[in-house]
């Protein structure tokens, strides 16, 4: 049995499963659609193929055509049941558990498939060859000695994992766009959505925490400006004009100073993106109080009403 070579087809699904690793694991490459591209057979067919090596090791156990089907469906099996486990682990479903539970379950299934094909004659252990395979796939198709019924059906079968690995490949390679928005917020000092300072003494600086977040695919200019009571407030230029990249987030202090007194005024946070120059993309605001004497406290008000 230890002199026996390890079998071409089991030696390509282990070199495969360790490119597979070193790819998902390298900064740089990880991020790229070499490793979407790598990660379909990985998750798809590694699994199920080695599954179906350790249990029919014998070439008259299954032919070439329904060891890859079955490869496919006990594949898609497999990889949820792992899941499944390993959300009742303390590690959960992350990339590096799943990585290594399916790299460690195709490698003992490797292992067990080489250790029964070797308890068997040479003559009778199966063994991957392409040029038999491609021989055997047009014997299926066009012998005569197979009913019509047989030969559509494996026609079907193999046309089915054909569009269902296309389908796969042109989901994951063209992700469908979510919902074009930005998100607009404020918070209090304290970085919370509460305790906004909203009594002030004339002359005195208020300071708020502004965010924006931007979801529209494609980078924007963003323009926002600061009125209490329809009158534009001064504020620092590089709060003013905002560039932000897709799923870019930007959140900075902004300091603001209410030039004149009153009681219940409407402080505005106006957000403008490049389209549109007149009407605000986003709103939000507070109702502040200021007075020529010093207030005693700050009302802790319930939330932010957003116009958007």
């Amino acid at each position: 049995m230890t002199g026996k070579k390890i079998p071409s087809d089991l030696f390509i699904v282990m070199g495969l499963v360790l490119l597979t690793d070193i790819l998902v694991l390298t900064p740089g490459i990880s991020e790229t659609m070499i490793r979407n591209t790598i990660g379909l057979p990985f998750v798809l067919f590694l699994p199920g193929y080695a599954l179906i090596a350790a249990l029919f090791p014998a070439k008259s156990d299954l032919d070439g055509i329904e060891r890859v089907a079955l490869s496919f469906g006990l594949s898609i099996a497999v990889v949820p049941l792992i899941g499944l486990g390993l959300n009742y682990t303390p590690w959960g479903i992350a990339t590096l558990p799943i990585l290594t539970s399916l790299s460690t379950f195709t490698f003992i299934m490797c292992v067990l498939a080489y250790m029964r094909r070797a308890k068997l004659p040479e003559t009778e252990t199966f063994n991957v060859s392409f040029r038999a395979t491609a021989l055997s796939l047009k014997a299926e198709i066009m012998e005569n000695s197979e009913s019509k019924l047989d030969r559509a059906l494996t026609v079907f079968l193999i046309l089915s994992i054909l569009l269902s690995v296309v389908t796969l490949v042109y989901v994951i390679v063209t992700p469908k766009e979510g919902e074009h928005f930005t998100e607009f917020y404020i918070l209090g000092p304290q970085g919370k959505a509460d305790n906004y300072t909203t009594n002030y003494t004339l002359g005195q600086s208020g300071t708020v925490i502004v965010g924006v977040v931007n979801h529209e695919y494609k980078p924007v200019n963003y323009t926002m400006e600061v009125k209490l009571e329809n009158k534009s407030l001064s504020i620092p230029e590089n709060v003013k004009h905002i560039s932000l990249a897709h799923n870019e987030t930007w959140e900075k202090p902004v300091v603001f100073t209410p030039p004149f007194e009153g009681n219940k005024m409407k402080l505005e946070f106006l957000l403008f993106n490049e389209t549109e120059k007149s009407v605000p993309y986003r709103d939000l605001h507070l109702w502040i109080n200021v007075n020529a004497t010093k207030q005693l406290g700050n009302l802790n008000i319930q939330g932010v009403e957003n116009l958007a």
